[in-house]
């Protein structure tokens, strides 16, 4: 197995394993939802913070699935320019794209963490429970790591197609 299929494999398992968190902030994020609802409708109770904890959720819920949503080909694409382009053209594409979207990433993650400080230093809280919301920011940072992974396997394999021909 070389070192590209390697890095492949490892990044799929990280990438199913914290999508776990992101199904976890789906299902809280229903079930707050179908409490909040009963509760105001039936009892005239609402439960206290849940769009704290609803806002909170999606974040996780976001950021923790993107990277299983890219190995599993469940993105948004549009294709409808490249697929008439001759095939040396379209790996060309494909891997401007992949480089794109690495470094995209990078600067997301970067920029997430950089952000997850200034919450933490500036004692941010949620409005309504005041839940400290620098750990998230940290979270949905950490969690663009596996597909910057997967970005650079694909810029690394788009190159390795380009030199072959």
């Amino acid at each position: 197995m070389s070192i590209l299929e390697r890095l492949k494999h490892a990044n799929n398992r990280l990438s199913f394993l914290v999508e776990w968190i992101g199904l976890t902030g789906i299902l809280l994020m229903m079930l707050i939802t179908c409490i909040d609802v009963l509760g105001a409708k039936v009892f005239l109770l609402p439960v206290p913070g849940s769009i704290d904890i609803i806002m909170i959720s999606q974040l996780v819920a976001i950021s923790f699935a993107i990277a299983a949503s890219l190995i599993l080909g469940r993105h948004v694409e549009v294709e409808f320019f490249v697929p008439i382009l001759p095939k040396a053209l379209q790996d060309i594409v494909n891997c401007v794209i992949q480089f794109l979207g690495l470094f995209l990433f990078i600067m997301i993650s970067w920029r997430l963490f950089a952000h997850a400080y200034s919450l933490y230093s500036g004692n941010e809280v949620s409005p309504t429970l005041r839940i400290p919301m620098y750990p998230f920011a940290y979270g949905a940072s950490f969690a663009c790591i596996p597909v910057c992974l997967f970005y650079l396997h694909g810029s690394i394999t788009s190159i390795m197609r380009i030199v072959k021909k």
